[in-house]
């Protein structure tokens, strides 16, 4: 209740922002003690525009989140889409401003219900994200010299029209796999020579699914208390029974070594595309 209350709070206080941008934010932030990363940008239309990453210990960026500020009537809406989370949809939260905090509000949202920006100085933000009893924050500062060449090419949104339709992308650069999880078979012969026949014929199969087209991902998993031994991605198959049919061609499933779960996926539809990388990568070939 006593985050409810806050909100509420916030919103009779702060009342309407007027469409007041907080551009302060503008430029590239980082957050204290972690290589996680806000960037924002202004719009030709007046409104924020920004995304959220981290850089890896290569120096990649890894781009988690887009962000959007826009002025809607006589207020602003914060709008947060997690790459990999609700199906590709942004949230939007309502915008007030107390003193030099603008709050962003969505109460019936699970988490996060708030989230605030605060300006502390020039080179300085604190950014606090709450909802229920969770709550935490964190102080950013302005970056100077952040990569201009990869924030450029993520802002800018280039858009390819052409590669999203040969991946089958929809609206949010996804779509729809099925992630099949396989497991220890009811079959527990101890006969090697047939045990090892059948896992050749496992292998050569994964290589003409990727052939086909029809699996993206495939990996074992280490040693686990669930009996579970490896996972597949599959692509381009138009519902479940298609999927377990594709499964039940392994010659290792078909012996009962393995057995299997499948589950609808969503993700990223430019999955498929380290699949050219992969052979030439591989110094040893199974």
């Amino acid at each position: 209740m006593k985050q409810l209350s806050l909100i509420f709070f916030l919103i009779l206080l702060g009342g309407s922002i007027q469409a007041q941008m907080p551009t302060f934010l503008l430029g590239t932030w980082k957050q204290e003690g972690k290589a996680l990363f806000e960037h924002w940008d202004r719009n030709q239309d007046g409104n924020l525009k920004g995304f959220g990453y981290q850089v890896l210990d290569g120096g990649e960026m890894l781009v988690s989140e887009y962000l959007d500020l826009i002025a809607e009537g006589n207020g602003l809406v914060y709008k947060a889409t997690v790459l990999n989370q609700n199906q590709g949809k942004g949230i939007s939260f309502e915008g007030s401003l107390v003193g030099d905090t603008y709050s962003f509000v969505n109460a019936e949202h699970s988490f996060p219900k708030v989230i605030s920006y605060q300006k502390l100085g020039s080179d300085s933000i604190r950014v606090t994200v709450s909802g229920g009893e969770k709550q935490f924050s964190y102080k950013m500062g302005k970056v100077k010299n952040a990569k201009k060449a990869e924030i450029a090419e993520v802002s800018s949104g280039a858009y390819d029209e052409d590669l999203a339709k040969s991946l089958g992308a929809d609206d949010y650069g996804m779509k729809n796999y099925f992630l099949v999880v396989l497991k220890t078979g009811e079959n527990k012969t101890t006969d090697k020579e047939f045990i090892n026949n059948e896992f050749r014929g496992h292998m050569e199969n994964m290589g003409k699914l990727v052939k086909d087209g029809k699996l993206v991902v495939a990996g074992p998993f280490g040693k686990n208390t669930d009996q579970f031994r490896g996972i597949f991605i599959l692509q381009n198959l138009k519902d479940m029974e298609e999927a377990k049919a594709v499964v039940d061609t392994d010659p290792a499933v078909k012996a009962g070594l393995l057995g299997y779960s499948i589950y609808p996926w969503y993700g990223s539809a430019a999955l498929p595309m380290y699949l050219p990388y992969s052979e030439k990568i591989s110094k040893a070939k199974p």
